[in-house]
């Protein structure tokens, strides 16, 4: 195939003779009239094989220096080369993926389309909008049109139409005549025996910019979802290729790395959490724009020519803005949200003259570029190229996440991602390990630990951003019931979990609270714009909160290490979060801890496992049950469950198998006067060890839970007593006590049996140490003489 004649049946999209793929390249290089714009070079950092190996922390390392700069150059070590799937021959001469045609010579200097002639030089097709910005719904991109092409709105917005569809191969062999025709230089002879350096392509590119004389049109293959051509990086794990796969810088893994709080969102949202690829050629553009939610950024420069870079600090943001709209007025006017659109570019040189700080990057091949949070960015490509990037949030992101979040409000913009999502869930991470870190086990000193616990503290990074959000909520339901009298409802916990939640005014994720009315139940609105939302009467309208003011204070104080806070956090991020309104008829940990006897409630045990003999034998020495000498605790096994070797696991008086399940029946908590089923569980509380928890089998949200198998328990009987009090029912007086180990089945014969051949080496050392001391006098407790014989999970019974 000539490479000035491309044969239009090999395009997909059909694109008209006159389409650039289709011409010859007419417009050529003028070196003596070049605009090369002289900034400063941002910092290049080069990592040691050692800080090579945490991503997060060394991005968290260099930020004190680059992020004064807005944008920094990674140059892994020189053992880094992951190989690039791309290059495989299925995808390089087979794989086809979109492009764009971008008029470079019409990226700053252009009429608004209102104002613009009905005709150029030649009719352009406007039938798809490529440069709109990146509005991301679950895991479908939206950088699509929202509006048909024959919209009058479609019509009147500068945008990238559709080009045609390339593979790689073919891409390559276009990019490389492009530039081979546009920069020729022939010697005496008539031979072309010269490329042009990255500095003359940088200065003819922003002349074309600036003073353009002709039109010069390029592709681009710009964010590429995953299900075009796939990730650079691969996924599955081959023998030579592990330490690639499993790598942090891996930008299939980098989101969610531990210590970035984009792990707590869900949704696989592309562009955002997947990355995009982008397939360059010579003079294809990312024009300025900063990344959503103020999001850092890392691309990877896979393979081809360089990239040029231009950023500029966060603080600097609003300068830039400031003075774009000075010098576009026109654009800006009929556009107000035209940065968002990533269609105009702007001269380094302009944006210096205006104050404005701008730095350079030539990001090569095999080299990361980062940009920080709120920073614009812009560039250009020098030829045939790919680079891969997606998005990262260390903690120290979340103040910069919370401002972008409160200035899309104000624009009435669309959010990506719910913010106080990610806020609550770095929160209940921090919780986790902080409270784990307080068992003073140097297991629980691991580096994910330590990380979340430099957060916290007195003005700590994430204890700050706790506390500013608090304060807003703060004013904002004061504002709201200066002007009404709204009721206050605690929030359904899945309220937003199926179905996006936002303002139904600016787009405010709702995720911590929301106003409502009867008249809409379906329709909110954020705490500001309440009285838009209807004009009923204060009666129908309330106020949803996920959780109170008093609980959000009492989170911030957890985070600073308030001991009594913590401990009533960590029991809520173990899944015994309930709201006020229940809390008083389900038993929560959070009130049922203050009836117990003091110490009753204790996470952070001492690890012996006879913590709770002193305060009362959960077997008697006479071997009798304490529960009732008439109760007939009949105790059914669903799930035997699986031993986890280590002494939390067991004491000496029973083992405890993760995800072991059993059913008995008690009275009802919430009608004393009859016999209702209850689940019980051993639950997997992390470094904790075992979490034991009682359900009323027909009211799951009457749970009980706890760290001690008797105490579970007795804070269901305990319950059980204050309800029939309530209800003027005589007292139990026969249940003074109750014997969790039995309730839970773990005096069961059949199911102590069946538990004991788990562990047929005797590694529970403290259970068996004592069965055997004490088995004389225990075993006609333990294995009566009528016991049953059958099976049980597949053990034989004796």
């Amino acid at each position: 195939m000539s490479l000035k004649n491309h044969s239009p049946d090999k395009d997909t999209n059909m694109e008209p003779p006159t389409s650039p793929r289709h011409r010859k390249v007419l417009a050529r290089w003028l070196p003596d009239e070049s605009q090369r714009p002289i900034v400063d070079e941002a910092p290049v950092f080069s990592p040691s094989l050692e800080e090579f190996e945490d991503t997060l922390a060394y991005i968290e390392k260099i930020r004190p220096l680059a992020e004064a700069y807005g944008i920094c150059r990674i140059i892994p070590p020189p053992t880094w080369k992951p190989p690039c799937r791309l290059k495989e021959k299925t995808i390089w001469e087979h794989t086809k993926f979109p492009t764009r045609i971008q008029t470079v010579d019409l990226l700053q200097n252009r009429e608004p389309m209102k104002k613009k002639p009905k005709s150029r030089k030649r009719k352009r097709r406007r039938n798809s909008r490529m440069g709109s910005s990146r509005r991301r719904s679950g895991s479908v991109s939206a950088s699509s049109p929202s509006k048909s092409a024959s919209s009058p709105e479609a019509e009147e917005k500068f945008g990238f139409n559709s080009g045609s569809d390339f593979t790689l191969e073919e891409f390559e062999r276009y990019a490389m005549y492009f530039k081979k025709a546009y920069f020729e230089k022939k010697d005496s002879v008539g031979e072309t025996k010269w490329t042009p350096s990255v500095e003359e392509i940088e200065g003819e590119y922003w002349r074309i910019v600036e003073q353009p004389t002709d039109e010069v049109e390029v592709y681009y293959g710009a964010d590429l979802e995953n299900r075009v051509l796939g990730s650079g990086f691969y996924k599955k794990a081959d023998s030579d290729m592990d330490q690639y796969v499993v790598s942090g810088w891996n930008l299939n893994n980098l989101p969610r790395l531990p210590g970035s709080v984009l792990s707590f969102e869900d949704c696989d949202i592309s562009g955002v959490l997947v990355p995009w690829l982008y397939v360059g050629m010579c003079f294809s553009s990312f024009c300025w724009h900063v990344e959503d939610h103020h999001l850092y950024s890392l691309n990877y420069h896979h393979f081809g020519e360089p990239k040029v870079w231009y950023g500029i600090p966060g603080s600097n943001a609003t300068a830039l803005e400031k003075a774009m709209r000075k010098h576009l007025p026109d654009l800006f006017e009929e556009q107000p949200d035209l940065l968002h659109s990533l269609v105009t570019q702007f001269s380094p040189l302009v944006l210096k003259d205006e104050g404005v700080q701008v730095y350079r990057v030539v990001q090569n091949e095999g080299e990361y570029v980062v940009t920080f949070p709120r920073a614009y960015h812009a560039g250009f490509n020098c030829g045939f190229n790919c680079a891969e990037a997606v998005n990262v949030a260390p903690v120290d992101w979340l103040a910069h996440g919370q401002n972008a979040v409160e200035l899309y409000s104000k624009e009435t913009r669309k959010t990506s991602l719910s913010h106080d999502k990610l806020l609550l869930g770095a929160a209940y991470e921090a919780v986790k390990a902080l409270w784990e870190l307080s068992a003073s086990s140097v297991l629980k000193e691991n580096t994910t630990n330590l990380r979340w616990k430099s957060f916290c503290g007195k003005n700590g990074t994430l204890t700050n951003a706790i506390q500013t959000r608090l304060q807003m909520e703060e004013e904002r339901l004061a504002d709201l019931w200066r002007d009404s009298s709204s009721s206050l409802v605690k929030m359904e916990k899945d309220f937003d979990s199926n179905t996006e939640r936002e303002c139904s005014s600016c787009f405010y994720d709702l995720h911590l609270s929301a106003s409502g009315c009867k008249c809409s139940p379906e329709e909110y609105a954020c705490l500001r714009h309440s009285d838009d939302l209807c004009s009923c009467e204060e009666k129908d309208r309330f106020v949803l909160v996920r959780y109170t003011m008093d609980e959000l204070r009492s989170l911030v104080r957890a985070l600073e290490g308030e001991m009594d806070d913590l401990k009533i956090w960590a029991s809520k991020v173990w899944g015994t979060e309930h709201s006020d309104e229940n809390q008083n008829k389900t038993g929560s940990v959070i009130n049922e801890e203050k009836k117990l006897e003091e110490g009753s409630f204790d996470l952070n045990i001492d690890l012996e496992l006879d913590y709770h003999e002193d305060l009362k034998e959960e077997v008697s020495t006479s071997g009798e049950l304490t529960a009732s000498d008439n109760f007939d605790v009949l105790v059914e096994p669903i799930n035997l469950g699986f031993l986890v070797f280590g002494k939390l696991w067991c004491n000496k008086h029973a083992i405890f198998p993760k995800g072991f399940r059993s059913r008995v029946k008690f009275y009802n908590v919430l009608d004393p006067t009859r016999m209702s089923s209850y689940i019980s569980e051993v639950l997997d509380a992390g470094l904790m060890g075992p979490l034991f928890r009682v359900t009323l089998e027909e009211s799951p949200d009457e749970c009980f839970f706890n760290a001690s198998v008797q105490q579970c328990w007795e804070m269901v009987l305990q319950r059980v007593k204050d309800r029939s009090t309530n209800l003027g029912l005589p007292t139990l007086s026969r249940f003074k006590s109750i014997n969790g180990l039995q309730m839970f089945g773990f005096l069961s014969p059949s199911i102590v049996q069946a538990i004991e051949a788990l562990d047929p080496n005797h590694k529970l050392v403290e259970y068996w140490n004592h069965k055997n001391q004490t088995h004389s006098e225990s075993k006609d407790h333990f294995m009566p003489s009528n016991c049953s014989k059958g099976k049980l999970f597949g053990v034989d019974l004796m």
